[in-house]
């Protein structure tokens, strides 16, 4: 997987990839980094890449004609490529996007500054729009870093354990069961005993009901879709 940042502050994004997991995936090949500075393709000599808004408003946008110009030089070697803006307009984030979308050989992540970007090069670029929650950000590097951190760990190679996709929060429209390690008792809390029985057909029946139990009590919205199948 190749994931391409147009950003102003790649030095935000890089050292996400330089420790645990994800180093080991860029280290192995699994995951390509690239990075495009819109800076680097402004006009002016003082390489100012804002603009206000035309029609008013607070704030300023990043210039749009920089922009097209990364978009545009980008795409001459990855036509293909699936490129993502996160805005509040778009869908919700989810699991199944982070596996769907880790099915793509390359991603092009635009992440916005400022007020965001002009709406035109959103109709003339962007293939997919995404959202990761309701409230405002700085900047969509963050934003950017969590949709790619999600769809790395689905690509083969990049987990110790591959087991670990199929027992997590979201798979079959589930929340993860609670989970324990030593030691047994802690501050006179125990863990349930039949957790350490070493009968596994029980253990995993009751992870199933304690993980439809924090459902309904977490997620109502889930498990509504759960009760309804």
């Amino acid at each position: 997987m190749k994931f391409t940042f147009v950003s102003l502050f790649p030095n935000l994004i890089q050292p996400y990839f330089e420790d645990s997991i994800l180093k080991r995936a860029v280290d192995k090949g699994i995951i390509e980094l690239n990075f495009l500075n819109p800076r680097e393709f402004t006009a002016n000599k003082y390489k100012k890449v804002d603009d206000y808004m035309i029609g008013g408003g607070a704030g300023l946008l990043i210039g749009t004609e920089p922009l097209a110009r990364t978009l545009d030089e980008f795409k001459k070697t990855s036509p293909n490529a699936k490129i993502i803006y996160l805005t509040p307009v778009g869908k919700k984030f989810t699991q199944n996007d982070a596996k769907r979308l880790a099915r793509q050989s390359e991603i092009c992540f635009i992440c916005g500054r400022y007020e965001g970007i002009d709406e035109r090069i959103i109709e003339e670029y962007v293939s997919e729009v995404f959202c990761i929650g309701d409230f405002v950000l700085t900047g969509g590097e963050l934003g950017a870093l969590c949709m790619s951190d999600a769809i790395s760990r689905n690509l083969a190679g990049v987990l110790g354990n591959t087991a670990s996709l199929d027992e997590e929060s979201f798979e079959d429209g589930l929340l993860e069961a609670p989970s324990f390690t030593k030691p047994d008792i802690f501050k006179n809390l125990s863990i349930i005993s039949e957790f350490l029985k070493g009968n596994h057909a029980k253990m995993h029946s009751l992870k199933n009901q304690m993980a439809l139990m924090k459902t309904r009590y977490f997620r109502v919205d889930m498990y509504r879709k759960i009760a309804k199948k």
